[in-house]
């Protein structure tokens, strides 16, 4: 193994990345990562959902020999023999940085301290302690390839409008997560005292990792993860969490609202703010007093309660 690594950064057009992706594995890269505008870094990318621009490439090399500034140039040569080929690349001289491979190993877990949601609510990765203070709820959850570690915006939107259920005079009894991915809503409805929480995801892969999570967390008895689709749930529940595409919770619409009991919560996330009249408009037809709105960075949560 090579003692150290060279990180590239650039930035370019949606439409640009797999060509350019291609180009980088050609010129010896052994791993690239896409950062864009997806609801968490951790998804796993999906080809059939088109990628949202502008976006920034990670691309890595072994150092053997060649210093970071001709790797650099060449890198640079390769973006100024794209550029006639893809509108809006700029052949500019790419950000680098070499990396040890004793930082390599530690330096990624700096993006992930511990969260504090509301009053009660702390969300801390395996390698931080953290002492609980009083009445507060820990959630050990570590990065992984389902949705949801808390440190995302819309993730912590809705884990917010969450906690905030459980401070009132009413909390929740009976949750359902819709899209539960790594079942962190599911785990917090669950710590901050739901009765029974139900978490659906339609993907295999995250409905092994919310298992896997929520019986690390010891919340087993209490949360139920199943692969079933959302129409073929049944029972009523006090809150309804879809942090899910905006798409998804219109096309949801008549399931997610069939599934509030009267008085019931309805959070929506998932939802880019450009995107926050199509869903609103979605569930004007519905027996449904709001949505109070709350937004952070390119994010919005809608928050509606069901009437009766």
């Amino acid at each position: 193994m090579p003692d150290s690594w060279c990180e590239i950064h650039i930035y370019l057009p949606a439409a640009a990345v797999d060509l350019v992706c291609a180009e980088l594995g050609e010129l010896g890269s052994c791993g690239i990562t896409v950062e864009e505008r997806r609801l968490d870094t951790f998804v796993a990318p999906d080809p059939d959902e088109p990628l949202v621009g502008p976006v920034r490439i990670r691309a890595y090399f072994a150092l053997s020999g060649e210093s970071v500034e001709a790797l650099r140039e060449t890198v640079r040569d390769r973006l100024r023999w794209l550029a006639p080929l893809v509108p809006g690349l700029e052949p500019a001289l790419p950000e680098v940085a070499e990396v040890r491979n004793e930082d390599w190993a530690e330096g990624w877990k700096q993006h992930f301290p511990v969260v504090r949601i509301g009053r009660r609510l702390v969300i801390r990765p395996s390698w931080e302690a953290y002492a609980p203070s009083g009445d507060e709820v820990v959630i050990v959850l570590d990065p992984g390839m389902a949705f949801g570690t808390g440190t995302h915006g819309t993730t912590r939107l809705c884990l917010e409008a969450l906690a905030s259920r459980f401070a009132g005079a009413a909390p929740p009894r009976r949750v359902l997560d819709v899209g539960t991915g790594s079942g962190i809503l599911a785990m917090a409805a669950a710590a901050l005292g739901a009765d029974r929480v139900l978490a659906c995801d339609i993907e295999p892969e995250s409905c092994r990792v919310a298992t896997e999570n929520i019986r690390n967390n010891h919340l087993q008895e209490r949360v139920e993860v199943t692969g079933a689709p959302l129409e073929a749930l049944e029972g009523g529940f006090d809150l309804v969490l879809a942090n899910i595409l905006a798409e998804e919770n219109v096309r949801l619409a008549a399931q997610l609202v069939s599934r509030l009991r009267a008085g019931a919560t309805l959070v929506l996330s998932g939802i880019l703010i450009e995107k926050e009249d199509l869903v609103s408009q979605a569930f004007a037809a519905y027996p449904l007093v709001g949505p109070e709105i709350f937004r952070r960075e390119d994010w919005s949560c809608l928050v509606y309660r069901r009437s009766g």
